[in-house]
């Protein structure tokens, strides 16, 4: 079987990086990990804090995907570390969270975003699936450290 997310509101909404679970990291408070990643598209910035400090989710994704703003020039090499972190964060800090991924065991995890090719699965199945596969790492790492 395969478990399949998009959204906050429904079904497995708790893996999207849009839920509301906030976190430590870097030495801050993060409300969803949607701040987190959009906000380090400009860390050490002034840019990074607007965004941190942003209302919802969709205000930090608008913001951080606001080409007015200076992206970092090694964004694309590192993109996706940060997004492990934020992941990592998230499920690690909340109990809910975690024992939720665990009782996934070993199904397939997809961000069905139809207009996501690279986080999700694309609206024909043919997307990296990235955001799914870093889930499935962070659920291995959560197995191990309980070993």
């Amino acid at each position: 079987m395969t478990i399949y997310f998009y959204g906050r509101t429904k079904e497995w909404g708790e893996f999207s990086n849009f839920a509301h679970f906030p976190f430590e990291l870097d030495g801050k408070s993060w409300p969803t990990s949607e701040h987190y990643f959009q906000a380090m598209k400009f860390a050490g910035t002034e840019h990074e804090e607007q965004i941190r400090n942003a209302k919802r989710p969709n205000d930090a994704a608008r913001m951080g995907r606001q080409r007015s703003r200076p992206l970092r020039k090694d964004w694309e090499a590192v993109k996706d570390d940060v997004m492990r972190a934020a992941v990592w964060a998230k499920f690690s800090q909340h109990e809910s969270l975690k024992s939720l991924l665990l009782s996934t065991g070993d199904e397939d995890l997809v961000e069905n975003a139809p207009g996501d090719y690279y986080w999700g699965c694309g609206a024909d199945g043919s997307g990296r699936n990235m955001l799914g596969r870093i889930l499935a790492e962070t659920r291995a790492r959560l197995r191990d450290e309980l070993a």
